[in-house]
Order: structure tokens, then C-alpha cells, then sequence
């Protein structure tokens, strides 16, 4: 089928190359996925330090302005932000924002107003319900004035109060965030890192990404204590400290803290791992990308009964095992099973690689998100 180009720009509060996490790397994805179909993409955000002010990358152009603060994780930006995002807003087809963000409401306040619109909703505001209250009334004009809004998962479709209460139904979709499948190309990545880290004696767990306070490390590290295996946290954040004061009042010395790793070093943890382990306790993990990532590598999965997009990536009993959050036993006892029984590891890792492919893959992530893009540029999308 053959498409017109359309130019698509997403807005964030924050990109590569500043530090990374899961959102970015959706954004990313899109970005990359739709370009097979004849979407080119820019980036808007902001940075505490944006020079240069526009950086080229594979999946398109990255335009930044200052952020001059960021209470509660909800990056400012100033006048001129506003003004670069209407000069940007009036070059593209359609604007795609990425929720959540209320500076990004602010933007979209002073944007042209029959520009197309597409908003992907990555997760309520869960800790920050103060914020929640008096942001309240221009999220919901936000939301209702969007052309489109994309759940990530069909159980955030369905328990969102925000997105049942506000987005009418024949605007709402659900499109599965997906990532290009890499794991072939990374089978060659240096285990440098296991060497250096000495996870080269017994088998190892790996649990990667941002250190906030809703991953649910806590739960982890309070799990594993006489567990003989390797429990590898890979990442960085402002939970980090904490974590480590934790591991040693729980004597967890199988808890080896890898710090910000590279994309190799990260590989080659993905390839060496029995499974990933994402315990996340709140709402605000939305969807772990990472799920999907392990689940490209083949490999099985824990996470938590969250009522997110989590248990669709993770199918309890198939792809691995679903446990309640913040319950260290239940936890554990999932850990073992994988560890004990390595045949039925390796059969869950296959299912979640076949699921990857089926519903996570590049090729179904440009395919959704392309097709909505035309939908609302045509105007079909409205009602």
C-alpha cells in the first residue's frame, strides 16, 4: 500500500541522549517502526542542558530547549519552548504527545488549534496526587481535545479512571509498545561485564532499568537473601542509595549493583540471564518495556499483578509468572521455580520470544501507529 509522508512530532519532557529510561525508548521505537511507513519523525523536549540545541539520530531530529526546572519529575520550559514548539507544531501533520507530562498540556495550550493531535497515555499519575488535583482540569481539556488517544495495553484501557472517564470511546485505542528485534545482532556482545562483576559461577537474575521508587527493588532484595544465584540490578537513579543501605540490613550478597550500563554491557546481561525480574509495585509501570525486551532475547519473566500493561506482556503460566506486589515470599517462590527447573524456564522463554514476534515486534508497532497517524490526518479518527 502505498502512503504519503507524514511528519509526526513527539513531545516529551526529556530524550536521548540525556539520561535514559523506558519512555524515551518507546518514543524511539515509534519513531523507528513508523518509519517504514512513510512517517518522518522529530522530537520536541526539553534538557537541563540543551547544547546542541538539535542532534540527528537514526530515528529522526531531536530539538531541545531549556528546562529550567523539574518539580515532581515535570520538566519547565520557558517562553521560548512554547514558541519553538508552534514553529515545530506548524511544519508537522500531526503532533503526538506522550503523557505523562502537564508541561506538555501548556504547549498544546498555545499550539495551533486544528493541528492533528495523538496522544500515547504511558500511565496515570499515581504518587504525585497533589499535582493530580490541580493539573486536573487542563489534562481532561487535554485529553477530550485529542484526535486520538493510545492506551498501551488493553488492561490500561480498561481500569484507567482517566482514560473511561474522559476519552470517548471511539477515539481510544490500544497499541502494545514494541522495540526492532536486536537480539540476533547483540549474540556477539562482549561478557566483559559478567567477568568484571564475577556472575560467571552460578545462574543469574537481571533486573534493569531507572531506580525509582515503584520498580519494587525493595521487594526483590528482601527475597533473595540464601537464594543461591546472582541477582543483578542494572541501572541508575535516586533510589540507588537506599537499595544498597537495604541490601546490607537484609545480608543480601547475592545482590550485585552494576551501576548505568552500556547497550553491550546490557546485552550481554540480557543473553547470560535465567530471567527477568521487574516487581514493580505501582501503576506508574505502566507497560515495562524491559518485559519486552528480555521476551526478544527468550528469556521468561516475573513481574507483578499491577493491573497494567505488565501481565499483557508477562502471560502468567506461560511467559513466566505473575505474583502479587510487595510479597517478598511469593516472589521468591517464583525465583526458585526458574532456578530448579531449568527445562521449564527455557519453554517460557520461548513462549515470550513467540509473543514478542506476534505482538511486541517493529513491523506491529509501525503498522498501528502509521495507520493512526492517517486516520486523523484524514480526519477519520474524529467524531
Amino acid at each position: 500500500m502505498n502512503r504519503r509522508t507524514v511528519r509526526a512530532l513527539h513531545v516529551y519532557r526529556t530524550y536521548f541522549p540525556d539520561p535514559p529510561g523506558g519512555l524515551q525508548e518507546a518514543i524511539r521505537q515509534i519513531a523507528l517502526a513508523c518509519s517504514s511507513y512513510g512517517v518522518e519523525s522529530t522530537i520536541f523536549t526539553l534538557s537541563p542542558q540543551p547544547q546542541p540545541a538539535e542532534i540527528r539520530r537514526q530515528e529522526g531530529g531531536v530539538i531541545r530547549c531549556k528546562s529550567y526546572a523539574a518539580p515532581a519529575s515535570c520538566d519547565l520550559g520557558g517562553p521560548e519552548s512554547i514558541a519553538k514548539f508552534r514553529e515545530l507544531s506548524a511544519q508537522a501533520d500531526v503532533v503526538h504527545f506522550h503523557f505523562p507530562w502537564p508541561f506538555g498540556d501548556v504547549l498544546h495550550l498555545f499550539g495551533h488549534r486544528n493541528k492533528p493531535t495523538v496522544m500515547t497515555y504511558h500511565s496515570d499519575i499515581v504518587r504525585q496526587r497533589a499535582l493530580g488535583y490541580v493539573y486536573g482540569p487542563l489534562m481532561r481539556r487535554t485529553l477530550r481535545s485529542m484526535s486520538a488517544v493510545v492506551a498501551t495495553s488493553p488492561a490500561y484501557a480498561r481500569t484507567s479512571e482517566v482514560l473511561s472517564g474522559i476519552v470517548p470511546p471511539q477515539r481510544l485505542h490500544v497499541v502494545p509498545l514494541g522495540i526492532a528485534d536486536y537480539a540476533g545482532a547483540a549474540a556477539g556482545a562482549s561478557t566483559d561485564i559478567l567477568t568484571r562483576l564475577s556472575l560467571d559461577r552460578r545462574p543469574l537474575f537481571l533486573s534493569l532499568g531507572v531506580l525509582r521508587y515503584y520498580k519494587g527493588l525493595h521487594t526483590l532484595i528482601e527475597a533473595v537473601p540464601g537464594i543461591d544465584a546472582d541477582f543483578v540490578i542494572a541501572g541508575s537513579g535516586p533510589e540507588m542509595e537506599r537499595l544498597r543501605d537495604l541490601a546490607v540490613r537484609h545480608k543480601a550478597d547475592n545482590v550485585v549493583f552494576a551501576g548505568q550500563v552500556s547497550d553491550e554491557e546490557k546485552n550481554a546481561l540480557l543473553g547470560a540471564c535465567r530471567a527477568l525480574v521487574l516487581p514493580s509495585q505501582l501503576r506508574s509501570e505502566a507497560f515495562g518495556m524491559v518485559l519486552v525486551e528480555a521476551s526478544m532475547f527468550g528469556k521468561p519473566l516475573i513481574s507483578c499483578e499491577i493491573n497494567s500493561g505488565t501481565s499483557y506482556v508477562n502471560e502468567h503460566g506461560l511467559t513466566g509468572f505473575v505474583v502479587p506486589p510487595d510479597a517478598p515470599r511469593e516472589l521468591a517462590f517464583a525465583i526458585r521455580e526458574l532456578l530448579t527447573d531449568e527445562p521449564r524456564a527455557q519453554n517460557m522463554g520461548r513462549e515470550a520470544r513467540a509473543r514478542y514476534e506476534r505482538l511486541f515486534s517493529g513491523p506491529a508497532l509501525g503498522e498501528a501507529y502509521s495507520r493512526i497517524y492517517e486516520q486523523v490526518v484524514s480526519g477519520e479518527a474524529r467524531s
